[in-house]
Formats: structure tokens, C-alpha cells, sequence
């Protein structure tokens, strides 16, 4: 008797034992399930524990991939970024000169207008003036057409003037591969010895090869391709730039400021040199004459190589006036002042 009674007890705790542990296990498996659910199935997101849950996605470009690592009371999530194309646009020839904002035209306060440069001569020389048309695509063909109207009154009291004949007229201007076609009238080609002849090609080149996309021109005479112009037959058989007018491009050339600008301290000075050793000077004169300033500056090249110059210079008036910028070469036989240029402006204070 007494062996089965502990048998018996023997028996009821190990059913107890084993009662205990099936719930265990069964709670285990029921904590266990939802997150095997949702780390088996991506359509539920990032995972989620017990504690702090933190989801984050990086996207670079236009997808991305990511991998949960799971940790006690947290989740990192680490992305990995793909790589988003990225389309290159090819900028396709344009049929008239590009509008840039380049050393050659002050900046127009009319956002609807642009200057542009038009070249006109003093002295025999090519001298830049500025225009401002309305904001356009055909910034090529309205630059001819200032051209063609030849210096305002007031430039013509300056010594400015043209060699291109009156009534010449624009009749088309095509480009391509950076070489511009002008087609003028025939009156471009009557007329005129040599001299006048080449100011006036030089005064269309200059005006079409300020833009970018311009830097040779060939012409035609009432939409016919011409190897010779003029009465005397100069020959303009090839294409042409302006390299090929520097008997007519002065020692000093200054694209700006021009001839009647309006100026601002401090005044921002581009164009060409060829002087001895690349040196020149830059005077800065009031409506009365006197020297505000002096700088003594210095091209790129010089020396027989024609080379760059771009700098700025400051000055003070009390009142709006009239002045002048006189750039000028110092002689080195005797000192004196040779290859001077004056552009008469208005000072601002």
C-alpha cells in the first residue's frame, strides 16, 4: 500500500512537470509567431520587438534596398544605396549667336532688354560701342542691324564712325560649326579702296564674333558666295576673324566700358594689348580734367602676341559727371605716350 500511494505521488508531480512545460513551450511559440510572420513577409514593414522599435528607409536616387538586423530592444535598419542615372543633355547648334553675358557688353538694368557690342571706328581703328535691344534668340542678326544704323549723334561727336556704305542691308545670317554666314547687300560692296574696304569686313566680324558660337565669318553679296569685294577686287576668298584685322585693331583695344557708358566705381575694364612687354596705363580723368586714379596694368602677351587684360579700378566724385578712361602705352625710347585711347563716360559716384 504504502508503495503505491508514492508511486502515485511520484506520478502526479511528474504530470504536473510535464503539464508546466507544454504551457511554457506553448507561450514561447505564441510569442514567437508574430515575429517570424512579420520578418518572413516584407509587405509588413520593419520588424517589430518587444522594447524600442525603430524603422528607417534611405533612398539615393531613385530606389533602395535595405537589411533589418535585429538586437534586445531595438532594430537597426542599414541601407544600401543603388545608383540613379543621370541624363547628360546635348546642347544642339544654335541657328544665330548665343546671348552670354561675356567682358564685351555692360549688363542691362531691363530684364526684358541685353547689350550687346557693335564696333564702329576713331582714328581708323575699331572702336566698340554698345547697344541695348530687346531680350532675343536672334541676338546676331539685331546686332548687324545696330550696326547697319551707324554711330548715334552723339558717338559721331566723339570721332566715331563706320565705313560700311548707307543703305546696306542685312539680308540673312545663318551659323554653323562656329562659322557665321552674313549675307548683306550688294551696296556692303561698292565703292571704297582697300582702307575702307577692310574697316568695314572688320566691323562685321567684330559685331558677330563677340558670341561664343562665332569665330570665323564668310560673306555673300545678295545671297551669292564671293571670293573678291569692291571695285579694286579685294580678295576674300576664305573664311575670316579677327586676327585678320589687326592692321585696324588698335595697339590698345577696349571692349569695355564703350564710348558713352554710364560707369560706377569700380570700373570693370576688358579688351586686347599688344604693347612692348604686355605694360599699359589706365587713367581715370573727372569732368574737369583731373586724374582720380592711375593703375598700371598689363595684358597676357604682348611684345608682337596680342593678349588679354580684364581688371578693375575704383575712384571717387562727389555728383554724377562727365569723365574719361585714356589708357595709353608709355614709350620706351623717350617716355612719351604713344597708342593712347580715350572713352569718354559718365562717372558716377
Amino acid at each position: 500500500m504504502w508503495h503505491q500511494r508514492f508511486s502515485a505521488r511520484r506520478m502526479a508531480r511528474f504530470n504536473r512537470s510535464i503539464q508546466a512545460n507544454v504551457i511554457a513551450l506553448i507561450a514561447t511559440v505564441i510569442a514567437v509567431i508574430p515575429l517570424a510572420a512579420c520578418t518572413m513577409n516584407p509587405s509588413l514593414g520593419a520588424t517589430a520587438t518587444t522594447g524600442l522599435a525603430s524603422t528607417s528607409t534611405a533612398t539615393t536616387g531613385t530606389s533602395s534596398a535595405s537589411t533589418a538586423t535585429t538586437s534586445t530592444g531595438s532594430v537597426t535598419t542599414t541601407a544600401t544605396p543603388t545608383t540613379q542615372s543621370t541624363a547628360t543633355s546635348v546642347a544642339s547648334p544654335e541657328a544665330t549667336p548665343v546671348a552670354t553675358t561675356a567682358p564685351t557688353a555692360a549688363p542691362s538694368p531691363d530684364a526684358s532688354a541685353q547689350t550687346v557690342s557693335v564696333y564702329f571706328l576713331r582714328d581708323k581703328k575699331i572702336v566698340t560701342a554698345h547697344r541695348s535691344i530687346p531680350a532675343t534668340p536672334q541676338v546676331g542678326t539685331e546686332s548687324l542691324k545696330e550696326l547697319l544704323k551707324g554711330p548715334t549723334p552723339a558717338e559721331t561727336t566723339t570721332g566715331l564712325s563706320s565705313s560700311v556704305p548707307p543703305g546696306t542691308t542685312l539680308l540673312g545670317l545663318s551659323i554653323a560649326n562656329k562659322v557665321a554666314t552674313v549675307n548683306l547687300s550688294s551696296e556692303f560692296g561698292l565703292g571704297g579702296d582697300e582702307q575702307s574696304l577692310t574697316e568695314r569686313l572688320a566691323q562685321v566680324v567684330y559685331t558677330l564674333t563677340q558670341f561664343p558660337n562665332v569665330t570665323k565669318v564668310t560673306f555673300q553679296l545678295d545671297g551669292k558666295d564671293i571670293s573678291k569685294i569692291g571695285t579694286v577686287g579685294m580678295a576674300l576668298n576664305h573664311e575670316v576673324g579677327r586676327s585678320d584685322y589687326e592692321a585696324v585693331t588698335p595697339a590698345i583695344f577696349v571692349e569695355m566700358p564703350a564710348a558713352g557708358d554710364t560707369v560706377a566705381p569700380p570700373i570693370h575694364l576688358t579688351g586686347t594689348a599688344n604693347t612692348f612687354e604686355a605694360a599699359f596705363t589706365i587713367d581715370i580723368l573727372d569732368a574737369e580734367g583731373n586724374l582720380l586714379t592711375e593703375m598700371h596694368a598689363q595684358a597676357t602677351s604682348g611684345s608682337g602676341t596680342r593678349g588679354t587684360f580684364d581688371v578693375s579700378m575704383t575712384y571717387k566724385v562727389t555728383k554724377k559727371q562727365a569723365g574719361k578712361v585714356v589708357l595709353f602705352e608709355v614709350s620706351a625710347k623717350d617716355g612719351a605716350k604713344i597708342n593712347q585711347v580715350e572713352i569718354p563716360v559718365t562717372l558716377t559716384p
